[in-house]
């Protein structure tokens, strides 16, 4: 079992930057992929980012891509986000997920679910 915690999210003007963080609990050698999910209200549940633990390689979905940016920490068994050039558009919880096979990441397939943290931009 491996449980997940984020932090980092808060209130924040459009144009400004937000940075996530998300700690896994000591069983990192069985997550296969790290990723982030948001959901704003009344809409469905979306993919923001990916990592694949083992060698870094990094997905995002389509609204993100170019503006967000997802690392991991092995040593600290931390995956993070950063998030510059916020949008309205992206107030949503944010939620850090895992799952221990692959070979997909940017699928919904995830097994270990965070709690979430709220990310508001208002413009």
């Amino acid at each position: 079992q491996v449980q997940l915690e984020e932090s980092g999210g808060g209130l924040v003007q459009a144009g400004e930057s937000l940075r996530l963080s998300c700690k896994a609990s000591a069983r990192t050698f069985r997550l296969y992929s790290v990723a982030w999910f948001r959901q704003a209200p009344g809409k469905e549940r979306e993919f923001v980012s990916g990592i694949r633990w083992r060698d870094g390689t990094t997905f995002y979905g389509d609204s993100v891509l170019g503006r967000f940016r997802t690392s991991r920490d092995v040593t600290r068994k931390t995956a993070d986000l950063q998030m510059n050039g916020l949008k309205p558009e992206d107030t949503a919880i944010y939620y850090c997920a895992g799952k221990s096979t692959g070979p997909e990441v940017m699928d919904n397939e995830y097994e270990y679910w965070g709690q979430g943290t709220q990310v508001t931009v208002f413009s």
